[in-house]
């Protein structure tokens, strides 16, 4: 089972590879979800490490119906990333109906080419998942990043594991929120072939904290990679 762990700095990526996780996603600023990293840490992480970098394109928080703006910056970041040689890139992009923008999706995937595509959990926003499901499917979108439309992946396992079914093995469904090593077997049993997790704790007032739980920075988790890895192999 491939593991995926979310690194937002060049130390848990450091951590996530020397532990055992089969690649990461590259991002900051987990207190919105997730934004594009600057290009030196992209850079750097992968020249100095081995580990298969996935990078997230999200020039903002909020929403993602983006701007003409907002998306000449996500195809500039795309293209500065295949050019340093990431092995993937993390996006998406929705219309205002909260739909699958399909002409922009269309213009990551052709910006992306040599590159892996991940759909990330704008997915979670639109209001029919399994057609958009499909409209990912036609795309060729390489996989979907989703936590079942649920503030976690186990609360949203039943439409993840309906997403599996309906992906016809055409596209990789990754489950991603709230996984750990508590419940990642969970998405093992249902037939899940990925797991995407942060593992991060950060000491607060004394006591360890789940970052998913209380939004703030901190570095992946060494025991709690070995310990999901050790369950999953």
């Amino acid at each position: 089972m491939i593991i995926e762990i979310c690194a937002n700095s060049f130390e848990s990526a450091r951590i996530a590879q020397e532990c055992g996780a089969h690649r990461i996603e590259l991002c900051v600023d987990l207190s919105v979800g997730g934004l594009t990293p600057p290009r030196a840490l992209i850079e750097k992480v992968v020249t100095e490490l081995s580990i298969p970098t996935h990078v997230l394109i999200r020039p903002r928080g909020g929403g993602f119906v983006y701007s003409e703006e907002d998306f000449d910056t996500i195809l500039s970041d795309m293209t500065f990333c295949k050019e340093i040689g990431c092995v993937g890139v993390v996006s998406g992009v929705l219309n205002s109906e909260n739909g699958i923008d399909v002409k922009r999706t269309e213009r990551l995937i052709t910006a992306s080419e040599g590159m892996e595509f991940t759909f990330h959990r704008a997915f979670d926003y639109c209001k029919n998942p399994i057609q958009a499901l499909h409209l990912l499917r036609e795309l060729g979108v390489t996989r979907l990043l989703s936590s079942g439309q649920a503030n976690s992946a186990v609360e949203g396992i039943e439409l993840l594991k309906k997403l599996l079914a309906a992906s016809n093995g055409d596209l990789q469904i990754m489950p991603g929120g709230g996984i750990r090593s508590n419940n990642v077997l969970l998405f093992k049993e249902a037939g899940f072939k990925m797991i995407h997790c942060s593992a991060t704790k950060k000491l607060i007032d004394g006591q360890q904290t789940d970052l998913l739980n209380h939004k703030v920075e901190g570095h992946s988790d060494p025991a709690e990679i070995r310990k999901i890895t050790s369950l999953l192999t």
